[in-house]
């Protein structure tokens, strides 16, 4: 199994390398007052997936929070509420 994770991360590697090189143009980001950034394609491609991402897990983090939050009152309450076990003598 961690043999195929290596190969996996090798792979992985290998081709975010292949498209970094294939896109290695400069662009020009303009930004508001007269601002400009020259950087490569592939950083500007790998940022904006970054910020995507970013805002992604922040949405998702937000539901995530309310049912481990729901999910712990549920325990709480079956813990409570549980008759007690006691051993057949």
């Amino acid at each position: 199994m961690r043999y195929l994770a290596l190969f996996l991360k090798i792979v992985l590697f290998v081709l975010l390398l292949g498209f970094a090189v294939k896109n290695s143009e400069v662009v020009t980001l303009r930004y508001f007052l007269g601002y400009e950034w020259q950087t490569s394609l592939a950083l500007v491609i790998l940022a904006a997936f970054a910020v995507g991402l970013l805002v992604g897990l922040l949405a998702c983090s937000w539901r995530l929070w309310r049912g481990h939050r729901e999910l712990r009152q549920l325990r709480r309450l079956a813990s409570t509420h549980s008759p007690s076990l006691s051993k057949p003598e």
